[in-house]
């Protein structure tokens, strides 16, 4: 389906809450230990060596004729997931001594602990009389014979691979203790045609690559999309006929809104972690400067005046600061300063210049492009500028934004000569950079929160 200027239409997705509103914890089965006495050790999050936990995901059962298809294609979900993670090692099913047929029963433990699996998914796909599809699904502890979690959920059939993706935090979370990042999305520039005659259109797409969908047609310019931290709505910038334009676009909705024309040239809008406001650069004859918009006043507040470049804002997630990049030492570098306004402290130091700032949803550190020696980097350092770290470095690496979670970046890489940018994810300890896969060439991603 499609609008009056060509463009898909949203589908309505039914919401996080709708589809854990019916959701029901599976109690422990015949067999079974308490669900949660005992808890084993969680993975250590990985700053140096690990070795990742192996993990054995069967396809999930089909519960009524018809059903094995999505119970394969929900099981190759999780796995896909939680292997990209780097967390994990999920086992080749060619090993499985048990065929799961009943996730009811306990497993029998010793044939998963003779192909070496610490973790057992299990599960079930059913089609219910009204048409809507039921998941089930439960993990154990192999080495504890130990149920550690059990779930059902029910939503439309179509919606399949949300399915997976909560399913694939809740693993997260119970083996890891920290929030997962699964049943997120991604939008980016999508970029197609010839270097020199370059279409860039506005793209969405869940985290793993799948159900890309475009926004905007590919016959203005779009630049800097930039999620909401607390709602699904992306801020850009687009360049057409005129002056540059920064829209608001509503994911649910397919709805769009100029929040203003600005004469010369706008930077980066991003926005406060309420979605209450827009902080952006507007420059100036040679200089530029951060300025935040009041979204239901659409008033405007300068918060820098200098003669510098002062660019690329992110809020910190309590919205108390904010670090941006500027030139006003000489070359461009890191500043935090209160989001008010008022005197900025520099906070990077290191060899070349630094661009792109974007601070963590956990708050802990600022990811940052790094320029010098000829390579481009992506790091991370702590906010008062301690502990940096460089994640990856080659020809051209840019644009880092973090998954909700905090544990990963996602960033995008130019190759050189004729060929095209393309998106890449690196845990925060520098360890499991992984291409994202895209239709084409893709650059400037920008992670969603958690989907509500």
């Amino acid at each position: 389906m499609t609008d009056k200027d060509g463009l898909p239409k949203m589908l309505h997705r039914p919401s996080r809450r709708q589809i854990i509103a019916g959701m029901a914890a599976l109690g422990t089965v015949a067999g079974g230990r308490n669900a949660f006495a005992q808890a084993p050790k969680r993975i250590p999050i990985p700053e140096g060596e690990f070795v990742p936990q192996p993990i054995a995901i069967p396809n999930f059962v089909a519960g009524t004729p018809g059903d094995a298809e999505v119970g394969v294609g929900v099981a190759q979900v999780i796995t896909n997931n939680l292997k990209r993670s780097g967390l994990f090692a999920p086992i080749d099913q060619a090993a499985f001594i048990e065929r799961i047929t009943n996730p009811d029963n306990p497993p029998t433990f010793q044939s998963w602990k003779q192909i070496g699996a610490q973790a057992l998914v299990v599960g079930r796909m059913t089609r219910q009389g009204d048409g809507r599809l039921k998941a089930e699904f439960r993990l154990w502890d192999v080495n504890q014979q130990q149920q550690l979690a059990g779930q059902q959920f029910q939503t439309s059939p179509e919606y399949w691979r949300r399915i997976a993706h909560i399913i694939s935090d809740q693993i997260y979370e119970r083996l890891t203790s920290e929030k997962g990042y699964f049943d997120s999305r991604v939008v980016f520039v999508d970029e197609t045609g010839s270097k020199e005659r370059r279409v860039k259109r506005l793209a969405l797409m869940d985290q793993d690559g799948a159900n890309v969908r475009y926004l905007t047609k590919g016959s203005d310019l779009v630049l800097t999309p930039r999620f909401s931290p607390s709602t699904q709505e992306i801020t850009y910038m687009e360049f057409g006929q005129g002056d540059p334009r920064v829209y608001l676009f509503n994911v649910e909705t397919g709805q769009r809104e100029i929040v203003g024309n600005f004469p010369g040239m706008s930077f980066s809008p991003r926005f406060s972690p309420d979605g209450q406001r827009i902080i952006m650069s507007l420059q100036q004859g040679g200089n530029s400067n951060l300025f935040v918009m009041d979204l239901r006043s659409k008033s405007t507040t300068r918060l820098t005046d200098t003669p510098a470049i002062d660019t690329s804002p992110s809020y910190s997630p309590d919205g108390a600061r904010i670090c941006f990049e500027s030139d006003r030492g000489g070359k461009p570098q890191i500043y935090v300063m209160a989001a008010t306004g008022g005197g900025a402290q520099r906070i990077s130091f290191g060899e070349g210049s630094y661009s792109t700032p974007v601070w963590s949803p956990r708050g802990d550190y600022i990811a940052f492009t790094k320029q010098g020696g000829g390579q481009f980097a992506i790091g991370i350092m702590k906010t008062d500028g301690s502990g940096e770290r460089i994640l990856t470095s080659g020809f051209h690496n840019e644009g880092p934004t973090f998954a909700p979670n905090g544990r990963v970046v996602m960033f995008f890489r130019e190759p050189g000569g004729s060929g095209g940018p393309s998106l890449y994810t690196v845990d925060i300890s520098g360890r499991n950079e992984l291409r994202v896969p895209t239709p084409g060439f893709a650059s400037d991603p920008a992670w969603s929160p958690l989907l509500s």
